[in-house]
């Protein structure tokens, strides 16, 4: 019971903090951890003493900025029933890929719940944001103005046209982050949270070659200037399918080190080339639909 109570004391200040450092230029740090200090009291913490530290927490956000903390508080919010859905799986020793599945979902689902209520509410989150886009944009210095493309409105539309992806990538990197820095600080105490296959053992689903090779094929054949629902959806859909075989590449990489064991400088390298030179990245994950479809690694391991 101690050690629990110190637990709740030493992560609701925590989150006091990473809370007033939104206010601060912190925040381009700090955000991206925000979700780990609440989940970490969720865990460490009974549901009774969790909702009692949860809300001390915020009360105290609000006394110290008044007003400002409204904002802080929503943000805080927002981020409450990843936490929740993640903390539970955790609680239950669920297997890794599961509670990332969740926590992403979540995100996703409150994302597009907030977008939908917005839009009952009679406020228009997509023309505002296309709306800031383009006062931005007529605010900046000539000199920007001339890198971008000459056809702003194109610009603009496609920046709207692909929120979508913006979300999935968001939804994905808060919970990657928060899952792989709490379950390192949970496992530090105790915990024996579960971790994900290493990723030489990872392997898509050979249906999403199918799928790959369908978008990639239409893609082709669309006007990138429309907004249709096909093409916005192809858009959407493409960057996300070579993300994913780019990652199924990286872990073959990953595979052929362990099997002829090396030193994973292999796929390290390829990780740092394809940051420095992003065309990698077609060619990354033409990789990995080539792994999915054949058999190379049980080539590979016949061949030892």
């Amino acid at each position: 019971m101690g050690n629990r109570s110190w637990h709740s004391i030493i992560w609701s200040a925590v989150t006091v903090v990473s809370l007033l450092s939104l206010m601060t230029p912190f925040i381009i740090f700090t955000f991206s951890f925000l979700m780990i200090p609440v989940l970490m009291l969720y865990v460490k913490s009974s549901t009774k003493r969790f909702v009692i530290s949860y809300v001390l927490s915020l009360l105290v956000v609000y006394l110290l900025t008044q007003w400002h903390g409204i904002s802080l508080i929503s943000v805080s919010l927002f981020m409450l029933p990843p936490v929740l859905v993640m903390g539970n799986l955790y609680k239950r020793k669920a297997p890794a890929r599961s509670v990332l599945t969740a926590g992403i979902v979540t995100i996703l689902a409150e994302a597009l719940l907030s977008l939908l209520i917005g839009y009952m509410l009679g406020f228009d989150p997509v023309a505002k944001f296309k709306g800031f886009m383009i006062d931005s944009i007529a605010s900046m210095p000539p000199g920007i103005r001339e890198v971008l493309p000459k056809d702003q409105d194109w610009y603009v539309n496609f920046i709207v046209q692909v929120i979508p992806l913006y979300l999935i990538f968001v939804a994905l990197f808060f919970t990657f982050v928060t899952h792989g820095i709490s379950r390192w600080l949970l496992n530090k105490t105790g915990e024996g949270i579960p971790g994900l296959r290493p990723m030489r053992e990872w392997m898509l689903q050979k249906s999403l070659v199918w799928i790959y090779l369908v978008v990639f094929v239409l893609d082709m054949f669309m006007n990138p200037a429309s907004t249709a629902l096909i093409p916005t959806l192809l858009m959407n859909a493409m960057p996300l399918l070579m993300l994913a075989f780019a990652i199924q590449a990286i872990g073959f990489l990953f595979f052929i080190a362990h099997t002829n064991r090396w030193k994973p400088v292999l796929p390290i390298l390829a990780i740092i080339l394809v940051c420095f030179m992003p065309p990698l990245f077609i060619v990354y994950s033409l990789l990995g639909v080539f792994d999915v479809a054949f058999p190379i690694r049980e080539r590979f391991k016949k061949n030892l």
